[in-house]
């Protein structure tokens, strides 16, 4: 057996949030059905990822379901595995930047109705951090995708914490003569501020990531990094400690 595979979520008060992560999961089972996977959330929905972690036994990666180094990455989750005193637990790294992320951002965009062409530009739309690494992983990640849209422009814009505003994006590249502008939700699941965000597209607003099948790839490929250093730094013959319920 594995170590077991923890997703997770930050969480939402938005009824379509939960069963968007639960249908994500059912993609990772779908792609490696031995593997325990379970999910948690850092506030707002249940389970919370103490209750998750208070189930499991053994040994855990926890995968963040969040796009970049923010606070929930560098303090909340290091916490919350510190208190699962009966675990041997592993943080995997944030979903993004990484190309998957972008392959699944370029194909939701595709979903909406965006195609290239004069005047086309994108907003990659963010929930925004006060953390400089967060805006520098957003940031890296608008540069992949201005790449994989073969040079359209793309902005990356916050909807809450960073600047710009979304709509002060649109404002911006519409100065700049572009007149067909979509909005990339640059959001795991629904919620209210990827809805706000769609709401300021004047023109196509692609969905959330959501169960999309190149996250469900991402997510394994963030666990079996966790577990390569995991194994890496363990003395030489030393097991992991693997779950066992």
């Amino acid at each position: 057996m594995q170590p077991t595979l923890v997703a997770v979520a930050h969480g939402s008060r938005d009824p379509r949030a939960l069963p968007a992560a639960m249908a994500l999961l059912d993609r990772i089972r779908e792609l490696r059905p031995r593997l325990d996977v379970r999910l948690g959330h850092v506030e707002l929905s249940r389970p919370l990822l103490g209750e998750a972690l208070r189930d499991a036994a053994g040994a855990a990666v926890l995968v963040p379901l969040l796009l970049g180094r923010g606070h929930h990455v560098k303090r909340d989750l290091p916490a919350s595995a510190a208190h699962a005193a009966h675990l041997d637990t592993r943080v995997a790294a944030p979903l993004g930047p990484h190309p998957l992320l972008v392959e699944a951002l370029y194909e939701r965009l595709l979903e909406a109705g965006w195609a290239p062409g004069a005047g086309s530009a994108v907003v990659l739309a963010a929930a925004g951090s006060r953390d400089p690494d967060a805006a520098a992983d957003t940031r890296r990640t608008a540069a992949l995708l201005r790449e994989r849209l073969g040079g359209a422009p793309v902005v990356a814009a916050y909807a809450s914490a960073a600047a710009p505003t979304v709509p002060d994006a649109v404002r911006a590249l519409a100065a700049r003569g572009h007149h067909r502008i979509a909005v990339a939700s640059y959001f795991t699941a629904p919620g209210r501020f990827a809805a706000q965000c769609a709401a300021a597209a004047p023109g196509p607003a692609a969905a959330p990531l959501g169960d999309h099948p190149a996250l469900a790839r991402l997510v394994l490929h963030r666990y079996d990094e966790a577990l390569a250093r995991w194994r890496t730094s363990l003395p030489a013959g030393a097991p992991l400690k693997l779950a066992t319920a």
